[in-house]
């Protein structure tokens, strides 16, 4: 096995989805932090590293992967004892794509849409649209545990470490209301019970909704 090393932030959603799946298979690693807010990922260094300069990167022996739902799979295809996490089965797998395109071309952008014109240009008014459709995306997340305990079927995969972290990044401009969303509050209760989950996702969300409470948003019409 070669050393790992995820660069990162913990207040970032897909940091912590990484963060997820490293503790999940229980890989040792290196977590050297890259802060945004200080332009440290414009820096020539990391540059070289992901001309992207987003975060997460992952490093193995000089091979660099970024996107978080990239290097997601590829930690699981890699190492994982079995295909539990992200199936080899292309139907099931499917599913699992499908979720994950979800949470980044939906829930991500959702939160990134507010938090980069927030924390870059100090933007702290919210139309009441953007907050509407959060809401509204919560309702496709209670469509698909539907049937299921979890994101992608009838156990944990790689979509429910990628959907918790926006989820829980999203509580800090819309609560999710249980009687509304049951299936989606017990779903993230279920999540919340991993022993690994306070440490890898817990804890970072919890500093991101701070930073944003400490914003005194305004939603307006």
């Amino acid at each position: 096995m070669g050393k790992l090393v995820l660069y990162g932030i913990d207040p970032s959603p897909p940091v912590r989805a990484c963060l997820l799946t490293l503790k999940a298979l229980n890989l040792p690693f290196e977590y050297k932090v890259v802060n945004l807010l200080a332009k440290e990922h414009l820096s020539e260094e990391y540059l070289k590293k992901n001309p992207q300069h987003t975060v997460p990167t992952l490093e193995e022996d000089g091979h660099l992967i970024w996107d978080s739902h990239a290097i997601m799979a590829y930690l699981v295809s890699k190492y994982g004892k079995d295909d539990s996490l992200y199936p080899k089965d292309l139907l099931k797998r499917a599913v699992v794509d499908q979720r994950m395109y979800f949470e980044a071309g939906v829930l991500f952008q959702e939160g990134r849409n507010i938090t980069a014109p927030l924390f870059f240009r100090n933007q702290t008014q919210i139309p009441q649209h953007q907050i509407d459709s959060i809401v509204e995306s919560y309702g496709f997340l209670e469509a698909f545990l539907k049937n299921n305990k979890y994101m992608a079927g009838d156990h944990l995969t790689i979509a429910d470490f990628s959907i918790v972290t926006s989820v829980t990044s999203l509580v800090a401009f819309a609560e999710i209301d249980q009687s509304k969303f049951p299936k989606l509050s017990a779903w993230l209760k279920s999540l919340q019970s991993l022993a690994f989950y306070e440490e890898a996702n817990g804890a970072g969300a919890k500093q991101l909704v701070a930073m944003v409470k400490s914003k005194n948003l305004t939603i307006v019409p």
